[in-house]
């Protein structure tokens, strides 16, 4: 025997029915009976509760029931045929005419008891199941309605009644099944004085468990508008997929923390019974859907699900009196139980100075009356502080039953949620090590889940939100990259990058719905604010969006000074920027403190190397211990191209002037061969190995005679480079003639940095340098005799931006 629950949504359209009758002619096989438990039609108890409220305030509820009432009059004539009609339109007019006089007399008196709203509340299932009841036997079923109210018992506590499991048993057992369908109403029950009670919200789900714990069914099905379980709220976190089975204890622990897929009480009879329950879904009948049943046997994970309740309440109880005061445990839940308050998490400190625990939103008031009706006195006379209350909060867990005696979930767990900004306010975890919780603030509820979700792996991918600076050659670049990288970085990586916002020095864009196409033309074509940095990454960092990173693909100074404004509100940095990191030494260890500080990525490989792996192989040489004892670098693609051209016939005007043509050099070469961009780079790779040097401590011996470099323009530049062709040829000369090349070359040893010509013979790892590359060489304690050497193109927009998309994707690993 199965028993089949339909909840609001799955009867309450033409559609959901017409999936409702094709899924009972599948389970239907007329040799056993078939049980279907209906929910009343999507919106009707709400709306039914809505027009008691608003009788109780002597207000008009017409509209109310006229607008419930449309609805069942509308699914009727639409599904079945005009010959059977009449009778269900006569019993959804009569319903509403005793709902109407039920109103009438609240609206009189004043009064609304829970009785009298359990009442009210059970003609929406009514309605509903005669509705199915009536369809499926317009469609050749031979299908009979059943009242609930025969079959369960339940004592007098209106409005979430207990069940008398004894006369509930009894009755099912007299039940004469036949071998048809029956269609029960969910939800509602009756006590020993045929008064209807209900089984609170989500009863119906309650009801079928019962059935099937009583009827010794062989499974339970819950049809919903859900494919099962899922591994998060859909809703906010886009990556959250189903599970295909569940425990009992897990479904139990994700559905008491706010997965509204299923009932928690529905598990007791279950669980009793051993019955298995299937979650499907009405509108996709083929997806699989979640078993839930004894031991979930097949483990895709760790982690089965993250689940939340958004709005709760933490309230503190603090003070000195409370130290070694017997009882006060006691007395403060039993005086919460007496006014009905659950209590869904709580946690108390060793020196017995504090208890702190989180009820429901809706019970704060309750809560409050409670503690001050049974702590006057100490709290009049300072034994305990005033209670705090705080109802901006959520609660957080996460579900598993793979977690027990698994070590560092909790660490992953906490990590991920530091990493991102998000403050831990209370924390607590069951001893069946089933579920981890967190209190956190509310507003960074859809955040958390998300950095949780993609943390512990259940996400098929992890997002990364990025926040992208300059629209230059490498900015351009970048994008055709990350557009041409898309896919393989989602099948292959699972990484998927979300461009959130994107600004240059001009204009800016920010998208309310990031986006992960990366088409530069169409991402930043319309739609166009002017340029307001702070207001782009303050407005940005208010959206509370997970993992999110900030690019600087610019040389501005301007966008460096927002680094710690970045940093403090848990944004990682990867830039290509090097002002920042080569400005003065207490800036470059401000912004190391911050990100370390914030637990954030700060990475700037592209900085000195472009695209080579030059400050990662650095600090791999660092941390792991070994000795720094010289560096040799030539770190610029325009020096390189210069020097290594500068041979034969060619003039050094010649050479630098074909260079610019080239696109090698900035608009005014001087601005590179005045060696401060190779200084900057200089300096950045002493501070990595931990010398506090500053740019005053970088010693360039120019090359360019002082004519070259103080010429009034450009053209004056080139006429003073031709004057002094003699100087420079005469350093070629030298070099030609004894079989050696010129080089320009940055040396840091013994705490100094040196940058000047060189000439070097064959022997030296910087002669057969060619083209524009760059080339470092890192004599260590271990690379003594033959040093490490890191050689390859240094400069040109797809390098940087390939060198600018690693740090991007090494944030994503960290």
């Amino acid at each position: 025997m199965k028993i089949l629950k339909f909840g609001g949504t799955s009867v309450g359209s033409v559609e959901a029915l017409q999936n409702v009758k094709l899924i009972v002619e599948k389970e239907f096989n007329k040799k056993e009976p078939l049980i279907l438990v209906c929910s009343a039609l999507s919106g009707i108890t709400n709306a039914l509760l809505s027009a008691s409220e608003e009788a109780l305030k002597q207000n008009d509820f017409s509209e109310i029931l006229k607008s419930a009432e449309e609805k069942h009059y509308q699914i009727i004539s639409e599904l079945l045929p005009r010959t059977a009609q009449n009778p269900l339109l006569m019993m959804v007019k009569v319903s509403f005419n005793e709902i109407e006089d039920v109103l009438f007399s609240v609206k009189n008196l004043g009064e609304l008891s829970d009785r009298i709203k359990d009442r009210l509340l059970s003609y929406g299932e009514q309605m509903s199941s005669k509705i199915v009841s009536a369809f499926l036997q317009s469609e050749s079923f031979p299908a009979v309605f059943q009242d609930s109210r025969e079959l369960i018992a339940t004592d007098s506590h209106f409005g979430n009644a207990n069940v008398d499991s004894k006369n509930t048993n009894e009755n099912l057992k007299n039940w004469k099944l036949e071998n048809q369908i029956y269609v029960v109403t969910g939800f509602i029950a009756k006590d020993k004085n045929d008064d209807t009670t209900t089984l609170g919200r989500g009863g119906s789900d309650y009801t079928a468990a019962i059935l099937g714990s009583g009827l010794k069914a062989d499974e339970i099905q819950i049809w919903t508008d859900v494919d099962g379980f899922l591994t998060a709220d859909p809703r906010l976190v886009k990556n959250a997929f189903s599970q295909s089975e569940l425990s009992y204890q897990e479904a139990m622990e994700m559905s008491y923390f706010g997965a509204k897929v299923i009932y928690p009480p529905t598990m007791i009879p279950a669980i009793e019974s051993q019955i298995p329950i299937y979650i499907k879904n009405t509108f996709k009948p083929e997806n699989e859907g979640t078993l839930i049943h004894q031991k979930s046997e097949i483990s895709k994970g760790l982690i089965k699900g993250i689940v939340s309740i958004e709005k709760t309440c933490l309230i503190n109880i603090t003070g000195n009196g409370m130290i070694g005061m017997k009882g006060l445990s006691g007395r403060l839940f039993n005086v919460l139980a007496r006014y009905d308050v659950n209590i869904i998490l709580i946690t108390q400190a060793s020196s017995e100075h504090s208890i702190s625990f989180v009820v429901a939103f809706d019970d704060e008031k309750k809560a409050k009356t409670a503690i001050y009706e049974e702590f006057d006195f100490e709290i009049n006379s300072n034994k305990i502080d005033e209670p705090q209350f705080d109802n901006e909060l959520s609660i957080l867990s996460v579900v598993g039953e793979n977690m027990k005696k698994t070590r560092g979930i909790s660490g992953k767990f906490f990590s991920a949620l530091g990493k991102n900004g998000i403050n831990i306010i209370a924390i607590a975890q069951g001893s069946s090590e089933l579920n981890i919780s967190a209190v956190i603030e509310r507003n960074e509820l859809s955040k958390a889940l998300n950095v949780v979700h993609d943390s512990l792996l259940l996400s098929p991918v992890k997002t990364f939100n990025v926040m992208f600076a300059g629209t230059g050659n490498i900015g351009k670049e970048l994008f055709r990259q990350l557009e041409r990288e898309q896919k393989n970085l989602e099948e292959n990586h699972q990484i998927k990058i979300n461009v959130v916002g994107i600004t240059n020095s001009r204009e800016m864009k920010i998208f309310d719905n990031p986006e992960s196409n990366f088409d530069f033309n169409n991402n930043f074509s319309n739609d166009l604010q002017k340029s307001n940095l702070k207001e782009f990454i303050n407005y940005i960092s208010d959206k509370n969006l997970p993992n999110l990173v900030f690019v600087d693909n610019t040389s501005s100074e301007d966008v460096v000074a927002e680094y710690p404004l970045l940093f403090n509100n848990n944004i990682s940095i990867v830039t290509c920027n090097k002002k920042g990191n080569s400005s003065s030494y207490e800036q470059y260890s401000k912004f190391k403190r911050l990100a370390k500080k914030n637990n954030v990525s700060f990475l700037y490989e592209t900085n000195v190397g472009a695209g080579l792996p030059i400050i990662k192989t650095l600090n791999d040489l660092w941390i792991s211990g070994d000795e720094i004892l010289k560096i040799e670098a030539i770190l610029s693609g325009t020096i390189s191209y210069i020097f290594n051209n500068y041979v034969g016939g060619k003039t050094f005007a010649e050479v630098v002037r074909t260079a610019q043509e080239l696109g090698y050099t900035e608009p005014d070469p001087r601005d590179d061969l005045n060696g401060m961009d190779f200084s900057r780079k200089m300096l950045i790779l002493g501070r990595e190995i931990g010398l506090p040097l500053e740019m005053s401590d970088v010693n360039i011996k120019d090359f360019l005679p002082e004519a070259c470099l103080k010429a009034e323009s450009i053209p004056v530049f080139y006429e003073e480079l031709e004057k002094h062709e003699p100087y420079f040829s005469s350093f070629k000369n030298e070099a030609e003639s004894s079989g050696r090349k010129l080089r320009l070359i940055g040396v840091l040893e013994d705490g100094k940095i040196n940058i000047e010509v060189q000439i070097v013979d064959a022997n030296h790892p910087f002669f057969g340098l060619s083209g524009s590359d760059n080339i470092i060489s890192f004599t260590t304690s271990r690379y003594k005799n033959t040093p490490l050497v890191v050689k390859g193109p240094g400069a040109g927009a797809e390098v940087t931006a390939a060198g600018v998309f690693a740090d991007l994707v090494r944030v994503t690993a960290q």
